[in-house]
């Protein structure tokens, strides 16, 4: 061996090895991205649900079972979503880091609106689920099919930005602890992601601001946390939860008070029957564009979070422009 290689091969044996990334795993699209951003340039983080798949009701691939038991730290938005995760949880990551993010300390939580068409009223000074006694957060009381009981937390969270910034600096300070190598990259990660959905959150706004006044249903209410944001109230959902289809009942209901309230705009979702809406709108002139809570459509990584909340503001313009 000529002494160039030796030397070389040398200082690669007294070299100390690249430390691990921490093994992370996400539960649905958006909570891997805002993890995929702190933890961008050291590691990629595991998905469990797929985009396009329910996360109310999924079930676990060998190659997610693998994963969460490799599984160091384990972010979920947490069992309101998806009480089907908690029992996989506990047999198979019981030793791993659980953050919950909707019980994360200063998390704005909403309740879960259960009529036909919503009523107006203010959510200002929501806390985390946690720090609340006035609602019952009793897990138990969820069944597999994902339904909320009325007075439950609403768990799509994620759909306030500002949920999103604060659980940025969380998910970095968990990771800081587990490597502390790359504490200082994490925390400035977080940083950079929290003014990338700034910028998100302005273009949004500014997306929406000639909106006021929008007369729109969606088909799954799982937005009121963007609507409270950017204060664009929805008229009402056409199901209450992915998991529970709209009765003969609740389509009447839809049908009166939509027509007598002038709604003009019906936002569906790529994975529910779009005859549903043409069912409550049968004879009427009201536009149409396509919602995702997830995110489906967005390739899943760092940047998928800001892509998400521009989505639904542009879908919302769009609908409201045909």
């Amino acid at each position: 061996m000529s002494r160039p290689l030796l030397a070389l091969a040398l200082a690669a044996l007294a070299a100390p090895a690249a430390a691990e990334a921490p093994r992370v795993v996400a539960d649905i699209a958006p909570v891997h991205s805002l993890v995929a951003r702190v933890m961008q340039g050291v590691g990629e983080p595991a998905l469990l649900v797929p985009p396009g798949a329910s996360p109310h009701f999924h079930a676990l691939r060998p190659s997610d079972a693998q994963a969460l038991q490799a599984a160091q730290i384990v972010v979920t938005v947490g069992p309101e979503l998806a009480p089907w995760l908690d029992r996989p949880l506990a047999t198979l990551a019981g030793t791993a880091t659980r953050i919950d993010l909707l019980h994360s300390p200063g998390t704005t939580v909403l309740p879960t609106r259960s009529s036909a068409l919503f009523e107006a009223h203010s959510h200002d000074d929501h806390a985390a689920p946690d720090d609340h006694d006035d609602h019952d957060h009793d897990h138990d009381g969820h069944d597999d099919g994902g339904s909320h009981d009325q007075g439950a937390t609403d768990p799509h969270a994620w759909l306030d930005p500002e949920n999103g910034k604060l659980w940025l600096n969380i998910i970095a300070a968990a990771l800081a602890e587990a490597d502390p190598d790359n504490a200082a990259l994490y925390r400035a990660n977080a940083t950079e992601g929290a003014a990338e959905i700034d910028a998100a959150t302005a273009d949004t706004s500014a997306e929406v601001a000639p909106l006021d006044g929008l007369r729109y249903v969606v088909f799954h209410d799982a937005y009121q946390y963007f609507e409270n944001r950017f204060g664009l109230p929805a008229a009402g959902a056409i199901a209450i939860s992915d998991a529970s289809p709209p009765g003969p009942a609740r389509i009447a209901e839809l049908r009166e008070r939509t027509a007598k309230m002038g709604v003009t705009c019906a936002l569906t979702e790529p994975q529910f029957d779009p005859d549903l809406i043409a069912t409550v709108f049968q004879g009427r002139n009201v536009a149409t564009a396509v919602l995702d809570p997830i995110g489906a459509q967005i390739p899943p990584g760092p940047q998928m979070y800001p892509a998400l909340i521009r989505s639904i503001g542009a879908a919302l313009a769009g609908c409201a422009a045909d």
